[in-house]
């Protein structure tokens, strides 16, 4: 079996696992409860919190734990417009958002709250100067994703921190759930970002856990509301088991990081020549520094998506259509769409998408198979 769909989500490494079960066996005590079980568990919770903000080089206090990506990109949307909402009603986000980025402004907007969408180029990259001129005084956040979830291309973050530090009072969000292990933590972390979600599925780590960072001295509202924990902000009892193995899977993930990247973005150059060179393929995800190193998107017009992925499956590579969030629904892809991709060719485009454990003995197998089925999609496309 080969697994190119870890955009999608990753399988948890052994060592992180092993992490989960210990911690689920020996510290299940409550880490709000006084007792000595409670201590023990309040203890390692703090320990997991400090390792996390060490590897990313924030602060213990900055560090909130969540459920996931989802829930940290509705907990920065909707905590800034909740706390925020006496000094302005207006948002900036762009037009390839992930959905939990999209669906939380569109529900924003049925509250009152008014939303620009930033256009992107044939890239899937926003202008600085329209960001530029879409703000406005009552401007009181601006998130824009880190990496595309679909085609990979890399936003330009620094160019809107710069931009931004000419309005110190608009909260400055970044969805890095595609971005953290890939090279390009000097532009997620950057000194005036304010809040960034990350998710633990993405890296190794168990479902259901995730973290935000949270700069300290901004403000946001708390989402969940309950027993006052994760400093009053987020209330619920903490999923120890799987905070400890996020924090043991970010350790994985950051060690060798430059050789890990490095490796990815061979492979990923390996198909992307092989590929390109077949008349009926369209490339999304280009070979240059403005992509990250794992996402390869492209399409064979006239087949649909889901065709070549089940083709490819039979075949036992698992690939998928270019968001695992709508490729049941049979939905052309947002970002696509976006950049003005007729129908006919966003419907037929496919994602590939590597991590560490990926090898190049893999590209190569997956090119072979990609020969032997093109003559079949050829007949599909006529």
């Amino acid at each position: 079996m080969i697994y190119f769909d870890n955009s999608a989500t990753t399988k948890a490494d052994p060592e992180v696992v092993s992490t989960y079960d210990q911690v689920s066996e020996k510290i299940w005590g409550n880490p709000s409860s006084l007792h000595q079980f409670g201590e023990e568990a309040f203890n390692l919770l703090e320990q997991s919190r400090k390792q996390i903000a060490n590897l990313l080089g924030a602060s213990q206090s900055e560090i909130l734990f969540t459920s996931g990506g989802t829930e940290g990109d509705n907990w920065v949307l909707k905590g800034t417009a909740i706390e925020k909402r006496q000094f302005g009603n207006h948002l900036i986000t762009t037009a390839v958002e992930h959905p939990a980025i999209h669906n939380s402004m569109e529900q924003l907007k049925q509250l009152g709250f008014e939303v620009t969408y930033l256009p992107v180029d044939k890239h899937g990259r926003i202008s600085i100067d329209d960001l530029k001129a879409a703000i406005r005084p009552t401007t009181i956040l601006v998130s824009v994703m880190a990496v595309n979830n679909e085609i990979g291309t890399i936003q330009p973050l620094k160019d809107v921190a710069e931009v931004l530090k000419d309005y110190p009072k608009i909260h400055f969000h970044i969805d890095a759930v595609q971005g953290i292990g890939k090279g390009i933590q000097d532009m997620i972390m950057n000194d005036r970002v304010d809040f960034v979600t990350f998710s633990g599925h993405k890296f190794h780590a168990p479902r259901g856990i995730g973290f935000i960072y949270a700069r300290r001295g901004r403000k946001i509202a708390p989402l969940l509301t309950g027993g006052g924990q994760e400093r009053n902000l987020r209330s619920g009892t903490e999923n120890l088991p799987a905070i400890a193995a996020m924090a043991k899977a970010l350790r994985l993930l950051l060690t060798d990081e430059k050789q890990k990247v490095a490796r990815e973005a061979e492979i990923k150059q390996r198909i992307f020549d092989h590929v390109k060179q077949f008349p009926l393929v369209t490339t999304f995800s280009e070979d240059n520094d403005g992509f990250a190193p794992h996402i390869l998107c492209f399409a064979i017009q006239g087949v649909r998506g889901e065709t070549i992925v089940h083709a490819f499956e039979e075949q036992g590579i698992y690939i998928s259509t270019t968001s695992a969030c709508s490729s049941k629904k049979h939905l052309a892809s947002s970002t696509l769409t976006a950049m003005n991709v007729p129908e006919s060719i966003s419907t037929s485009a496919i994602r590939i998408s590597l991590d560490d454990h990926n090898t190049l003995a893999e590209a190569d197998q997956f090119n072979k198979v990609f020969d032997q089925l093109y003559d079949k999609f050829k007949l599909l496309s006529a």
